[in-house]
């Protein structure tokens, strides 16, 4: 199991099926882009890890770990730049679609209020939860809020949301092997992170 998990790291298309799914889940929420992370890091401790026991080196074709990190991260920024200058040119008709949304009218007045305090945890905290990226973007384009108060906090978040997404499915590998133990352990953190980020994102402001 462990090397046939580790085959899945074979060749460059692991990084182009991350970015992109990553890039477009800002309007798709229901690709799984934090699964396929999860499972380039399971598979980069798959196959490092079968390549070093038989051969002592790790090979070329496995994953690394920072470019992982580096293109989830950057490709999060990038679709959350999109669709908050989409939002920013969407006009009457999207404000009128975000008034007719409780939930959405509630987000857009959270995240003006943070960004106006020079605080941006809640962009940090959206990025794990639940179509909460998709909701931050739209709502600080619309508003019109400055890229230079929202990007930096979108940068923070895709890095963070990246770094964690892979280092759980790395981890889960190397601690409990390659198996779909390890890889339902990595999802249940992952989901966790999300519902936990809702479940603030409800409760109470965000500095």
């Amino acid at each position: 199991m462990f090397e046939s998990v580790g085959s899945l790291a074979a060749g460059p298309w692991i990084y182009a099926v991350v970015s992109l799914s990553v890039l477009l889940d800002v309007f798709l929420p229901v690709l799984p882009s934090g699964v396929l992370v999860i499972t380039a890091g399971t598979a980069a401790a798959a196959g490092s890890g079968a390549a070093t026991a038989a051969t002592g080196r790790v090979p070329h074709e496995v994953p690394d770990l920072l470019a992982l990190v580096l293109l989830a991260a950057v490709a999060s920024v990038l679709g959350d730049l999109v669709a908050y200058r989409l939002a920013w040119r969407g006009g009457e008709r999207l404000d009128r679609a975000i008034a007719r949304s409780r939930r959405l009218t509630t987000a857009q007045e959270r995240l003006g209020d943070a960004l106006a305090r020079g605080g941006g945890a809640l962009v940090v905290l959206a990025r794990f939860a639940p179509a909460g990226r998709s909701v931050v973007s739209f709502c600080a384009g619309a508003a019109h809020r400055r890229a230079r108060d929202f990007l930096p906090w979108s940068a923070l978040a895709g890095l963070s949301w990246a770094a964690y997404s892979v280092a759980l499915g790395y981890f889960g590998a190397r601690w409990l092997g390659a198996t779909w133990l390890a890889t339902g352990v990595s999802l249940a953190a992952l989901f966790g992170a999300g519902a936990a980020a809702g479940y603030l994102m409800r409760r109470r402001p965000v500095a």
